[in-house]
């Protein structure tokens, strides 16, 4: 029977690829479904969960093979791989634990976490956290992880002699011995300025650091859910949800001495204005604790310490005219218990690192160059050396890459790891003398081998992947393509993505998928099957796909992040257009007078912003769980991006002021429980629309969150780019009876 299905699938397979049939039809749309399921599991010996057994002294990984899932263990003496465990015995204790057969050879598990000794294997089945002694292959539910005591209320000193707590919205300590001796720290706490039930010790458990809290009343936004599933009447449902221009709790770090049972008054002065305070980080020595200011409107960004005598002062000031991206780029590393301090910076307009002394003097720069400082992996205080992950370095290649290299604390010794042409992923050994490094690209499927740390020297290939049988399906690769932006100078990188059935005589339209959210870059830059948007499904039905990252967005240069600023309707749209009208240019059957767009949350508001704002490319758009004024979203993201205070800047960029603007065609899609955006941002639009006499489609799914629309909202995003795009009228639902192409 399976023979039979495959031969189908084949003869289905064949005919799309040998045939320029009409695009938009019943066939295309049964080509794009089961494009999904002969895309799954046809990328074999790509290494996945990589792991480093310190105690075992070996690596675990996993990967597909064409006889199924195999759990490898690499011992770097010898450079042997070999089974990491039984899978039979494996198997067949999972199959007694869920009563149903399991095979040895496709193992459903999730997250597997070996031991580092090697001898039990953590993982998920369904949803249920599982642990598997792989010496007597008995299965048993993981151990929850138990909060830190100081989360539930009650925190103990580092000596055990003593208990701090909040009650009455003042600190107490309690004598942890049987006398149960309770003394009040503070006595100014009350409702709304009361003190925080986190606090922290020192290492002599003489002191005590704390918060005290202003809090203002909190915004509540509210959701309906129209259909629950426990009764036949709605739910209204409340959560706390702070917009950009909310008032924001105001933190007043607070110092206790122990044993004369004082509070010590603390200079808060240099701290006002704040969007937040990280947690007190006490010094090993005791002799202050350090914390760090987010000003808000992030624009300032400062290392603070409180000594013993609770006087504050500023060890480390970042400034910009624009935006401190602490959310991803912040890092910070102190060394010898303050001594010195590693810090990140774009201050000369590139992420990179620098070294500044215990007093906040700067010393050096420690990366330095036209390229970008990614993460940090190790600092080495003793041999003083960092090994770190940097894109743009190499020329000539995608400067998204990531490559790892290692250099010294004074700047010197610049040493690559890694070079070749590929975004690059390190897991290292304990002391950082090897790792395993798995490389590939867009279009190029992955490498993997073992390198040495010191010098980056492939010392062995463990792994090739093979996609032939995933090119066997008449998938075709995505084409990787820059072109200049707005500038006619910078590099623009994206990919193209066209059907199985591709003919270059054809005319298409073009669709752009779309997310220009500054906290980071989107365009995939590891070899994937597809994406979770199912780019190559849509594909299917007559479209090439396209995705860049345009200005605005992160990763590049301070200078490129900035587009951004005060002015999230650009979403990189005129670096967007040049890089499609190139790649039209290069490819004549890109039709640029039928371009379609689409997007989710931030990619919402882009993809309507398209056709408010640039109405003269773009034609035709589906926009699902849009921001689409960011005075309506989430206080942190907007504000990051759009400043402080709330100005006109804002309404510059509302999708809701602009509405009576529109052109094109219009889907909205809306989840109605939407918790990460509220969904009235999409109502409001549709009030400005509707107001507006504009013709547009509306979609709400009734229980659904932030979403692009689940499988219906695909559904009704295809039909959408096929009649206004295609102009070709969609199968119909209801009456035709639905044809399935069975999986291999």
């Amino acid at each position: 029977m399976k023979s039979k299905h495959l031969l189908l699938v084949v003869l289905l397979i064949n005919v799309q690829v040998g045939l320029a049939v009409a695009q938009g039809k019943l066939s295309d749309y049964q080509n794009a479904e089961a494009l999904n399921g002969l895309m799954q599991k046809k990328i074999y010996n790509a290494p996945a969960n990589v792991q480093w057994l310190s105690a075992a002294q070996q690596y675990f990984y996993t990967k597909r093979t064409a006889g199924g899932l195999e759990f490898i263990r690499f011992n770097p003496k010898g450079y042997a791989k070999t089974p990491a465990f039984d899978q039979e015995r494996f198997a067949t204790a999972l199959s007694a634990w869920a009563k149903e057969k399991i095979k040895a050879n496709d193992l459903p598990i999730l997250m597997p976490v070996m031991s580092n000794d090697g001898q039990t294997l953590k993982f998920t089945y369904k949803t249920e956290p599982l642990s598997c002694d792989l010496n007597s292959y008995t299965l048993n539910k993981a151990p929850s992880v138990s909060g830190r005591d100081r989360h539930e209320g009650r925190t103990t000193s580092p000596d055990g002699k003593w208990i701090g707590y909040v009650k009455n919205f003042n600190i107490y300590i309690s004598d942890a011995s049987d006398s149960g001796k309770t003394y009040q720290l503070s006595k100014d706490g009350i409702s709304g300025h009361h003190y925080s039930p986190y606090l922290y010790w020192s290492p002599d458990s003489k002191k005590l650091a704390g918060y005290k809290v202003k809090s203002p009343k909190p915004r509540l936004t509210y959701l309906i859910e129209s259909s629950p599933t426990d009764q036949l009447q709605p739910k209204l449902r409340s959560r706390i949800y702070a917009k950009p221009g909310d008032s924001l709790d105001q933190f007043s770090p607070s110092l206790f001495l122990i044993e004369t049972k004082k509070q010590i008054p603390v200079d808060n002065s240099a701290i006002p204005e704040q969007f937040n305070l990280t947690e007190p980080v006490w010094r090993k020595d005791s002799r202050a604790f350090t914390y760090e200011y987010n000003k808000r409107g992030h624009q300032q960004y400062s290392v603070m310490e409180v000594n013993v005598a609770g006087i504050s002062r500023e060890l480390i000031r970042e400034e910009s005219k624009t935006f401190i991206t602490y959310s991803r780029k912040k890092y910070r590393f102190d060394l010898a218990d303050g001594n010195e301090i590693i810090w990140a910076s774009e201050r000369d307009g590139w992420n990179h690192l620098y070294l500044f002394d215990r007093n906040g003097q700067l010393k050096n720069q420690i990366t330095k160059g036209n390229w970008v400082m990614r993460r940090v992996i190790k600092v080495n205080e003793k041999e003083r050396w960092i090994i770190f992950e940097g894109s743009g370095m190499e020329k000539d290649q995608d400067p998204y890459f990531i490559q790892y290299y290692k250099i010294n604390l004074d700047g010197s010794g610049l040493k690559k790891l890694t070079w070749e042409n590929g975004n690059h992923m390190a897991t290292f050994n304990e002391d950082y003398s090897a790792f395993i490094d798995v490389y590939s690209r867009a279009d190029q499927p992955a490498t993997t081998v073992w390198r040495d740390g010191r010098t980056g020297k492939v010392l062995q290939e463990l792994e090739k992947s093979d996609i032939s049988p995933l090119l066997n399906t008449g998938w075709k690769l995505p084409e990787v393509f820059s072109a200049k932006g707005r500038d006619g100078e910078t590099d623009i990188w994206g990919m193209i993505i066209r059907p199985r059935n591709f003919d270059p005589t054809k005319k298409y339209p073009v669709i752009e998928y779309i997310y220009a959210g500054p906290h980071d870059s989107f365009v995939p830059k590891n070899f994937i099957a597809d994406q979770a948007v199912a780019l190559h499904e849509l594909a299917e039905l007559g479209f090439i796909v396209v995705q860049c990252d345009g200005m605005g967005t992160s990763n590049r240069s301070k200078a490129f992040h900035d587009v951004c600023w005060q002015n999230l309707k650009d979403a990189g749209f005129p670096d967007r257009i040049a890089f499609i009208k190139a790649a039209a240019k290069k490819y004549p059957y890109m039709d640029l007078n039928k371009v379609g767009i689409y997007g989710s949350s931030a990619g919402g508001q882009s993809s309507l912003g398209a056709l408010l704002f640039h109405p003269e490319f773009y034609k035709v758009a589906v926009s699902s769980s849009g921001c689409h004024d960011n005075r309506m979203d989430k206080i942190w993201w907007n504000e990051q991006w759009m400043g402080y205070p709330i100005g006109p800047q804002y309404a510059a960029s509302s999708n809701v002021d602009h509405a009576a603007n529109l052109q094109g065609k219009l889907l909205l899609i809306l989840g109605e429980l939407d918790e990460n955006v509220d969904p009235s941002s999409t109502m409001q639009v549709m009030n400005k629309l509707i107001k507006a006499n504009k013709n547009f489609d509306f979609l709400i799914v009734p229980g659904m969150g932030h979403s692009i629309g689940g499988d219906y909202g695909e559904h009704k995003r295809r039909d959408f780019f096929v009649k206004h795009l295609l102009g070709v009228e969609p199968p119909e639902w209801n009456w035709k009876p639905e044809i399935t192409v069975p999986k291999p």
